[in-house]
């Protein structure tokens, strides 16, 4: 992909999943990356993985959800790396208490998954924007396919995922102006440690299949690759888009 090589990219949820998988193909395009995580053990790992093929990859541990500790990370960021050309907002949650009814959802579980999947997305885009404007790059959030349809369940996740589609599409319109593109990916169904294997249930895989037109899940690693594309210049005129990656589950 063209002009991803030696751009500064800080990537949250960088442990695992998405995050780890986008992380990895940055590397492979020649970026420089600070990985962001709670997750300091497995943190580590990763980082010194990447480390290991040669690439810069700086480790910041740090919840997204808290504003001190993002603000924190971002400027360590931005010192190790010498500036940040893009984001992206790969952290978030699915807690098993929104696993119900609407009715049945406590207030404790929504709010915490607002905190990590909005607030986050949110207090990370925040602290990075200047950094991106001077730099005229590029923000990347991740929702999901539950911000454009109906899943059956997840009232924290559901609302927190519209809520990054609508923050993003502000982003756009607010800070296109300055040559900064924020655009947002929707993944569909995607075997990712967070879904704990559903996808792989010998029980359940057959009638998944038949609902994702592809016949299949998605990888963390074709999630990344369109993250990948977003940040490069081979996307130069793509702002404000909202991307479903899911096989083509939503044309249904």
């Amino acid at each position: 992909m063209r002009g991803l090589r030696d751009r500064a990219i800080l990537v949250t949820g960088a442990a695992s999943g998405i995050g780890q998988a986008t992380c990895e193909r940055l590397v492979a395009e020649g970026a420089r990356v600070a990985l962001v995580d709670r997750d300091q053990a497995r943190l580590d790992e990763v980082g010194a993985a990447l480390g290991r093929q040669g690439a810069t990859a700086v480790t910041l541990a740090a919840d997204v959800s808290r504003e001190d500790a993002v603000r924190a990370a971002v400027a360590r960021a931005v010192a190790a790396l010498g500036g940040l050309y893009g984001v992206v907002t790969s952290a978030g949650i699915f807690r098993q208490g929104d696993r119900q009814r609407v009715a049945d959802v406590d207030l404790e579980t929504f709010e915490r998954t607002l905190a990590v999947n909005l607030t986050g997305t949110f207090l990370v885009v925040r602290s990075a924007l200047p950094h991106v404007v001077a730099q005229r790059g590029s923000i990347v959030t991740i929702a999901s396919t539950a911000a454009l349809r109906a899943h059956g369940m997840g009232a924290g996740y559901t609302a927190s995922k519209g809520g990054v589609v609508a923050l993003t599409r502000l982003v756009a319109e607010q800070y296109g102006p300055n040559g900064v593109r924020a655009n947002c990916i929707c993944p569909g169904a995607t075997d990712t440690p967070m879904t704990g294997g559903v996808w792989r249930d010998p029980a359940r895989a057959p009638d998944i299949a038949r609902a994702i037109p592809l016949g299949r899940v998605a990888q963390p690693e074709e999630i990344a690759s369109a993250a990948c594309f977003l940040l490069s210049d081979d996307a130069s005129y793509l702002n404000g888009q909202i991307i479903p990656v899911d096989g083509g589950t939503t044309v249904r």
